[in-house]
Order: C-alpha cells, then sequence, then structure tokens
C-alpha cells in the first residue's frame, strides 16, 4: 500500500506544483488504483508517474471546487482509449453526476467501460463502501462548499501459518496446510485432530489512511483520523495567514498537525500548497506542523509514501510491544 502524488497545489497550478489530485497504490491488495480528486492536469502528470490508468478503479472527490474535479473528463477518456474496459466507479458529493455527464455529452465522449456514479449528502460520518478487503468511510468537513473526507480502513488480515510446528509433527507441505490456513480442523489418519488455531499466528491489523479536502478545523477531521497510519491533511497557509485561512475555510499548517496530534494519527502529510510558497518558503509549513506533530512529510507532486503493514496483534495472554 502506498500513496503517490500526482498534484499538491492549491486553487491553481504553479511551476512547482499541480492542483490536487493523490492515488492511492492497491496493486499488492487487489491489482488496482483508488484516486482522490482530480483537478486540471492530472493525466499530464500521470504521464510522468508509475501509474497506469487502465487499473484506475475507483475516483474519491472530495468537493466540487474546480481545482479538484477539472481534470475528470479528460482522464475518463483517456482510460478508455488506454485500455481501461473495467467499470469505473465515482464517488461525490451531489453535482458530480451533472458535471460529469454534461462534460462527456457536451463533448460527444463515448466510453469503451461501464461508469457507475455515486452521490450523497449526508451531514454525519457513514459507511460509503464495504467488502471483503476495506471498508471506505465518508464524513462532512467544514468548507465553502460541502467538502468530505474520507477513512479507508483495511480488514484484518489472518494470521501466518506456523508450517514449522506442522513439520514438527511429521507433516509435509500439501493441500493439510491449506485447509489449516483456511481455519478447518484436520483428522489425520491415526484419528489425531488437529485444530487449525494451534498452528495460525495472531491476526494482522488493517492499515488505515484517511484523506481529508478542504476544511477548517473540525471534529470530523480528528474522528476521521482516529489512530490512522497516515493523515493526508491540507495545509493552505502558514501560520501567519491564520486569519486568511478562516476567511476560505482553510487550514494551517499548524492546524493540521493539532488534527493528526488529537486523532493519534502516525504520519500527517501536509497537501493543497498555496502558491504563494516557493523554494524554500514552503518548508515553513513542515517545521511549523513538526512543533505539534513530529512525523510530518510535506508533499510535492510526484511524493510517494509507503505505508507499511501492521505488526501481528499479539496473542491472547501476551503482552502487546511498547
Amino acid at each position: 500500500m502506498e500513496l503517490y502524488f500526482l498534484g499538491t497545489g492549491a486553487g491553481m497550478p504553479s511551476k512547482e506544483r499541480n492542483v490536487t489530485s493523490v492515488m492511492l497504490n492497491l496493486l499488492a491488495e487487489r491489482n488496482v488504483y483508488w484516486m482522490f480528486d482530480c483537478g486540471e492536469g492530472t493525466q499530464h502528470q500521470i504521464l510522468r508517474a508509475p501509474v497506469k490508468i487502465s487499473k484506475l478503479e475507483k475516483l474519491f472527490i472530495t468537493h466540487l471546487h474546480g481545482d479538484h474535479i477539472y481534470g475528470l473528463p479528460g482522464l475518463m477518456s483517456s482510460r478508455s482509449y488506454q485500455g481501461g474496459d473495467a467499470p469505473f466507479t465515482i464517488y461525490g458529493p451531489v453535482g458530480i453526476r451533472e458535471f460529469v455527464e454534461t462534460a462527456l455529452r457536451v463533448s460527444d465522449s463515448h466510453l469503451g467501460y461501464q461508469t457507475k456514479i455515486v452521490e450523497f449528502e449526508e451531514k454525519a460520518e457513514f459507511v460509503l463502501y464495504e467488502d471483503e478487503q476495506f471498508v471506505v468511510k465518508a464524513a462532512p468537513l467544514v468548507h465553502r462548499v460541502d467538502s468530505y473526507g474520507y477513512r479507508i480502513e483495511e480488514k484484518p488480515q489472518k494470521g501466518k501459518l506456523d508450517a514449522t510446528k506442522l513439520k514438527e509433527l511429521g507433516i509435509a507441505s500439501g493441500p493439510l496446510y491449506g485447509k489449516i490456513k483456511n481455519g478447518e480442523a484436520v483428522t489425520l489418519e491415526n484419528g489425531t485432530v488437529l485444530e487449525a488455531s494451534r498452528f495460525i499466528g495472531p491476526p494482522v491489523p488493517g492499515r488505515i489512511v484517511t484523506i481529508l479536502g478542504d476544511t477548517q478545523p473540525c471534529e470530523h477531521a480528528v474522528t476521521l483520523a482516529r489512530q490512522a497510519d497516515v493523515l493526508v491533511h491540507e495545509a493552505t497557509f502558514a501560520e501567519d495567514r491564520k486569519e486568511l485561512a478562516m476567511q476560505y475555510d482553510h487550514s494551517t499548517a499548524i492546524d493540521a498537525a493539532r488534527a493528526a496530534q488529537e486523532a493519534g494519527a502516525k504520519m500527517l502529510v501536509l497537501t493543497h500548497i498555496s502558491s504563494r510558497y516557493q523554494d524554500a518558503e514552503v518548508e515553513r509549513l513542515r517545521e511549523e506542523a513538526r512543533t505539534v506533530h513530529d512525523e510530518t512529510y510535506l508533499a510535492h507532486d510526484h511524493f510517494r509514501l509507503d505505508i507499511p503493514a501492521r505488526k501481528p496483534s499479539p496473542a491472547a495472554g501476551e503482552a502487546a510491544p511498547l
């Protein structure tokens, strides 16, 4: 699992940053990518990234401001041209359907794949999507238009099979291993019953990724990020522009750090950076945030962040590692 930032700027593109878009690389988990927001020029950024549009499965839109959606019609057309024939689902606030359908109709675009659009306008946290691997939750934030944050929860994985213990009992690798791995009790020829729980390690907790849209500091920014492995939070302004951030319903780098600290998020990634911060000046944002939350990263275009697997849960009676 990896985050790849295609665009990290706010409002309009600059020479150093394109507007907002981030990929969640799930190739190892399900051989697909999930995208969050799709600002103008996103498909151009993909040309310089190790990303295949054809493997893009889902797109989550945080809100309908142009710097988060203007790249969508072009991306959808290019996905069709580049062999993307699997279904594609777009999630977003009410209005995203009208935007997409109007752009495709007026431009007479024809897609070679099925598209599903899921709109919502909930005012509290809710489950947006769930399957056997992931749960995606969403909640409203505080911005000039309806803006949402997303919490992606990976479900716990089965513990590792203890093959050494089985071999000590004289059981060679084969079909019995598969049955035990699936949690089935196995009866040997001599009548001995092997309970699967004796040979499977503790489950591995799933990872949690939180990606927020534009927002002022608010309660849902914290609840969505609770105990997350990584929180992606806008940091449009430095602290000396706090009044401007409040005026336009944005956050400062310190606002983002406080949310991460309160939520207990392990890593914080700052993005959606105003174009007023160029070159060395942009380092102020990270420096300010680190006064509150030490493990803070400042995203730039084509920045990659690996999200390591969590350690197995301690078995019953064991103490959790410090």
